[in-house]
């Protein structure tokens, strides 16, 4: 399957960072340079994202209870039981990495794809990573401090100031010029999400040049990054199975556990790479590998397993249900570049997964009832 064109920038930006850290002069421009796009990144998501339209999926609250249960409590718990493979399979700061990566929030936009590609729930989606976005500015780095501690990221209540006021209060500020600078944002989304890719691949060069300065990278060999990926394929592994068996048994229709399943077991890179940037200073290149490699995998993974959800003579019955019906719907308007990005190849992986990085967040108003059947 492709790669995530993304990826190969990302991929191509650490290459660049080991060979040409910045250093001196250099290195502090470019931290400070990757502080303001943090916060213009952060800002861009609060203009995108509508309060009123997020609040509008309110109504159906079980399945978006269902979602944040399994991206911040159930991920973490599976995080806090990897302990047991440091020394053998993980060494100490991959698996605060990976610890982090369980913390973060969800994806919106191959969320969306992906459930609609099988024809799952695209309005609740759509919501639930809405949602999970929000939560997670609050939720991840209070969850990295409670659990990570001092063991690698160095959180104090310093790192918690620091994320306040690079992520949080230009979120916040977004929110509230959303009135205003709303329809600007939506007319130029395109390039605003190549100002969020730049902030992102900024942030990328200086974390690793950091680390490539500090001399962290002596710390991974082959044979732990082959752990490492061993490790993040029974994570998600364990996570698509529990969020559809579990969303079954909580007794929700097949369309919501499609939602509940893509939305439930993603985690995002856009969200996750600048909040271990503040939180992990210099650890942050180390911190933020089982990230980079997990987003890729779940990609990959996610594009089979809808495509095969999509062919499911289950899902076939239930095509002409209220929930596939409001799903085929929403497809045509709410998200219309979700489902056109799904009805593609299994390379929709890729494209979802730029997009998703870009944070192009440009949310239509959802419908979501109980019935699941959108406008």
């Amino acid at each position: 399957m492709p790669i995530d064109p993304y990826i190969l920038l990302l991929l191509a930006t650490v290459g660049l960072a080991a060979l040409v850290p910045a250093r001196g002069t250099g290195a502090d421009a470019a931290s400070g340079a990757s502080t303001a796009a943090i916060a213009l990144l952060f800002f861009l998501y609060g203009a995108r994202l509508s309060t009123r339209e997020a609040m509008d999926g309110l109504r159906h609250w079980r399945l978006h209870v269902t979602v944040l249960a399994c991206t911040f409590v159930l991920f973490p718990l599976v995080g806090l039981a990897a302990r047991g493979l440091v020394p053998v399979l993980l060494t100490e700061p991959l698996y605060q990495g990976l610890l982090f990566l369980t913390l973060v929030p969800s994806t919106i936009q191959s969320s969306i794809a992906f459930t609609s590609m099988a024809r799952g729930n695209v309005p609740a989606a759509i919501c639930a990573g809405s949602f999970s976005s929000l939560a997670g500015i609050v939720a991840t780095p209070l969850l990295a401090a409670a659990l990570l501690g001092g063991g690698g990221g160095g959180f104090s209540a310093d790192s918690l100031l620091r994320i306040v006021a690079q992520l949080l209060v230009p979120f916040v500020a977004g929110q509230m010029l959303r009135r205003w600078i709303g329809g600007f944002v939506a007319r130029h989304k395109r390039v605003l999400g190549l100002v969020d890719r730049g902030s992102i691949l900024l942030v990328v060069y200086t974390a690793f040049g950091e680390g490539m300065a500090e001399g962290v990278w002596r710390q991974v060999s082959p044979a732990r990054l082959a752990g490492l990926m061993a490790v993040e394929a029974v994570l998600l592994a364990v996570m698509l199975l529990v969020s559809w068996y579990g969303a079954k048994a909580l007794g929700f229709g097949r369309a919501d556990r499609i939602a509940i399943q893509f939305a439930g077991s993603k985690k995002s890179l856009a969200a996750g790479l600048p909040m271990a940037s503040v939180l992990f200073g210099a650890q942050a290149s180390l911190a933020v590998l089982p990230l980079m490699l997990f987003h890729q995998m779940q990609l990959m993974v996610c594009a089979v397993l809808a495509r095969r959800r999509a062919d499911d003579p289950e899902t076939a019955e239930v095509a002409g249900t209220a929930g596939t019906a409001g799903t085929a719907e929403v497809a045509g308007t709410a998200g219309t570049e979700a489902a056109g990005t799904a009805a593609g190849t299994a390379g929709t992986a890729g494209t979802a997964g730029v997009r998703e990085t870009a944070g192009a967040r440009e949310t239509p108003r959802p419908a979501v009832g109980a019935g699941a059947r959108g406008r």
